[in-house]
């Protein structure tokens, strides 16, 4: 048994034993509090007077009466805006020295999202969290001298007049402490490779070279870089490459429809983490190894409020409107889906991040991501999650014995009636019809409101199987490769025609 690695789980295990949990609502209270004072004499504190709501007898009524819902468009024209003008003091005190670069799954723009250094702090401490939360888990000493592969986007950030630009991945690794770089891989001059196919090239070189315990990533993305590594040293599974390799910590998007997919790349099973790390801050993570739900940090710089997401609450483009009713978290309920609003650190308040949650387990604080506000298929009142549609598509998996680790889908006019029409990324050769057929049939028994839209204006469903390989290429071809890039899930009909004709080009090659 490495004595080194022993130290470090003894320390690990020593640190969860003395350190308790916080009592959820003080602690949120706490946190508001905190963001109040240090804010209120920023232009959006005095603007919004938040030294008067400090005064309140009831702090979190008081601040959801007087603030608005912010989307990013709403509090970037207003206030951040001001911030790419020179001005300093505006949502948070100071000038932030990153801006984090998230396209998301909605365009080819960038969102320019303010990370002032005590975001970046907070990012930290939860990653301290997280670390600590290890001592759950059944993994041996040797583990915590392993080396961990964070797969991200380019630590080489631009730099812009006073400040440096980068996908949030990239500036979390920018800022990683001395101590942990011996750990960390590929390491300084790979990660600041921009390139993502010349990076994961490098890394596939240098792959032997390293001893790898865990990874992190986006799951397509750490799929293809490891498919590279396999490719380029001719074996068939990572752990030929890197024998030690017990834990995967993932994140961004859900991992079940990955899962399959995964399997055929290991020669043993990893423990899978989940994490919940956005451009707007780390939210969550998974704590212990009997679930799959992620445990909300409540004392670590973020305010929570939640929107029951319902369609009388929520615009086409997937904004909450004005007049929905909001909840603090002492108000949630268990297995309801709600929008999750955000302030934090970085100066964002009331912020609809834009990802739809439900809490799996109240009393500790456990919640899963059940999708995107814009990724909810309502037309003609089909009311469909990305939740429903990834659980879906895992028993499709089941049942045809095939691996569907990508997949979009948008209702289209046939013949004058609506349809929903599936292209799911796939290698396995099943028969389409029969297909459309089990996916109809098994979304119709999970939700009750999609089973009376198929009794109604859903005339039908209809299910197209391409190269996965697409999904890929049309995220380069929208965006680029890597990072926190993610594909859309849902999709209006004219960025569906897009598609549909980016995939018959692909075809036609």
């Amino acid at each position: 048994m490495a004595v080194i690695g022993s130290i470090i789980k003894g320390l690990i295990q020593a640190r969860d034993a003395v350190t308790s949990q916080p009592q959820p609502n003080e602690a949120q209270v706490d946190v508001l509090k905190g963001l109040l004072q240090k804010a209120k004499d920023t232009a959006f504190g005095k603007y919004y007077k938040f030294d008067e709501i400090l005064e309140a007898n009831d702090i979190k009524t008081e601040f959801a009466s007087r603030i608005p819902i912010f989307d990013y468009n709403k509090i970037n024209e207003e206030w951040w805006s001001r911030m790419h003008e020179g001005e300093e003091d505006i949502t948070w005190p100071g000038k932030p020295p990153y801006f984090a670069l998230s396209s998301g799954t909605t365009g080819k723009s960038s969102k320019r999202i303010p990370v002032t250094e005590d975001m970046v702090e907070a990012i930290r401490q939860t990653g301290i969290k997280q670390v600590g939360s290890l001592a759950n888990y059944d993994l041996p000493s040797d583990f915590f001298q392993k080396e961990i592969m964070m797969l991200g986007s380019s630590t080489d950030l631009n730099k812009v007049e006073d400040h440096e630009e980068g996908e949030i991945s990239g500036i979390s690794a920018s800022n990683i402490p001395f101590w942990f770089r011996n750990f960390y891989k590929p390491g300084v001059e790979i990660s600041e490779i921009e390139d993502w196919d010349e990076r994961v090239l490098e890394i596939a070189k240098e792959a032997k070279n390293w001893d790898i315990g865990a990874m992190s990533g986006i799951p397509s993305w750490t799929e293809l870089m490891i498919k590279k590594i396999l490719e380029y040293h001719d074996v068939k599974n990572i752990h030929e490459i890197w024998p030690n390799l017990l834990v995967y910590t993932t994140g961004g998007v859900a991992f079940e429809p990955y899962e399959k997919a995964f399997e055929k790349l290991v020669a043993k099973p990893l423990e899978v983490i989940d994490t919940y790390l956005a451009s707007e801050g780390f939210m969550a993570f998974q704590a212990r190894p009997e679930t799959r739900s992620m445990q909300l940090v409540v004392d670590n710089g973020i305010y929570f409020e939640f929107v029951p997401f319902k369609p009388e609450f929520i615009t086409e483009d997937g904004s909450v409107k004005p007049d929905a009713p909001v909840l603090p978290l002492e108000k949630v309920e268990p297995e309801k889906d709600y929008v999750l609003l955000i302030s934090t650190v970085s100066g964002a308040w009331r912020y609809v991040i834009g990802d739809t949650v439900k809490f799996t387990d109240v009393e500790r604080l456990e919640i899963r991501i059940t999708g995107r506000t814009k990724f909810f298929l309502n037309v003609v009142g089909s009311q469909l999650s990305v939740n429903k549609m990834n659980e879906a598509i895992k028993e499709m998996e089941q049942k045809f014995d095939i691996t569907i680790p990508e997949f979009t889908v948008a209702a289209v006019k046939k013949d004058g009636e609506y349809i929903h029409k599936w292209y799911l990324g796939t290698e396995g050769k099943v028969d389409e019809k029969k297909l459309a057929e089990s996916l109809d049939k098994a979304l119709q028994e999970s939700n009750k409101n999609y089973g009376v839209a198929r009794s109604k204006a859903l005339k039908g469903v209809e299910v197209v199987m391409v190269d996965p390989e697409i999904f890929t290429e049309w995220s380069a071809s929208n965006k680029k490769k890597g990072g926190q890039v993610k594909m859309e899930k849902v999709m209006k009909e004219e960025k569906f025609a897009e598609w549909e004709k980016f995939v018959e080009s692909g075809k036609s090659e």
